[in-house]
């Protein structure tokens, strides 16, 4: 049967391996902390996955052993301003690898920039901000030449907005977190983590080689899903906030957002891995997180 190599156990990561580990004869994750890693853990609806320690920094042989006998490898791990740190530290590996069939990496749209509001395809060229999208950039491209070195094929996945379980907007409305900001023109697509898997496991099947946007149907407004998901729980929901009032309460992070204004295209998610959506707009995905 086949194996997996998680190289990060994040939020995709983990809904990744609970809707489709069954078909999996042994899955290896990693986590950045000891204490989130070692031994071998399982539930009664998730597969058992062994859990290593990687800290960018080095292997250990238990990961190199993981590595040389994956036949998939699934990566989440941010890339750093100084560069991948799987890169860093096991691109020498990956050449030596003779089992590996397909790689997957985790980016996200915020490759593209800001376009003003209009439409971003797989071939729109980047224009990143940050520097998280700027490392995510070249963090995609040395994948993409590790992989035509190795004769192994990559699939990029730029991903929108996730959101789901335990994250997402009824959540922060529940815990008074959710801040209706308006910022006229704005608007962002998003992805639940349930399509995200699903999507993961289309590119394994397919050893599918190149860029897939990864987005909803449903490009709109923050405040939209905020006003929506109020309605859902039966709440007043809070009050409008413009953004520049909005802008010196926003972490760093929250803020970037802002700066880039962009609609994503997925037709190659559809056509190409013939991904149907779960969840194409926010409506779907609210609904049935609101029914949990």
């Amino acid at each position: 049967m086949t194996t997996l190599l998680c190289l990060g156990l994040g939020y995709c990561a983990r809904r990744y391996v609970a809707d489709f580990g069954a078909s999996y004869s042994r899955i290896t994750g990693t986590s950045r902390h000891p204490e989130t890693s070692g031994g071998t853990s399982a539930t009664a609806k998730k597969p058992a996955v062994t859990r290593l320690t990687f800290d960018g920094t080095r292997a250990s042989a238990a990961l190199l052993s993981a590595l040389h006998g994956a036949d998939r490898i699934l990566i989440s791990i941010p890339p750093l301003a100084a560069g991948d740190p799987v890169l860093t530290v096991l691109a020498e590996e990956f050449e030596q690898v003779s089992r590996l069939r397909s790689v997957v990496y985790l980016s996200t749209v915020g490759v593209y920039g800001d376009h003003a509001g209009a439409y971003v395809r797989e071939t729109t060229l980047p224009a990143p901000i940050s520097w998280r999208s700027r490392a995510r950039l070249a963090a995609e491209r040395a994948w993409q030449e590790l992989g035509a070195k190795i004769h192994k094929p990559v699939s990029i996945l730029r991903l929108a907005g996730i959101y789901g379980p335990g994250r997402n907007a009824l959540v922060k409305l529940a815990e008074g977190r959710a801040m209706r900001i308006v910022k006229r023109h704005q608007v962002f697509n998003r992805i639940h983590v349930a399509d995200v898997a699903q999507t993961i496991e289309a590119a394994f099947v397919r050893q599918a080689n190149g860029i897939f946007n990864v987005a909803d149907d449903k490009p709109c407004p923050s405040e939209e899903i905020i006003m929506y998901g109020a309605r859902l729980m039966g709440m007043e929901p809070p009050r409008a906030i413009p953004f520049a009032q909005a802008e010196p309460l926003m972490s760093p992070l929250a803020r970037s957002f802002y700066t880039e204004n962009r609609r994503v295209q997925n037709d190659n998610l559809k056509k190409v891995l013939g991904v149907r959506l779960i969840y194409p707009t926010y409506q779907n995905g609210l609904d049935a997180l609101c029914a949990l």
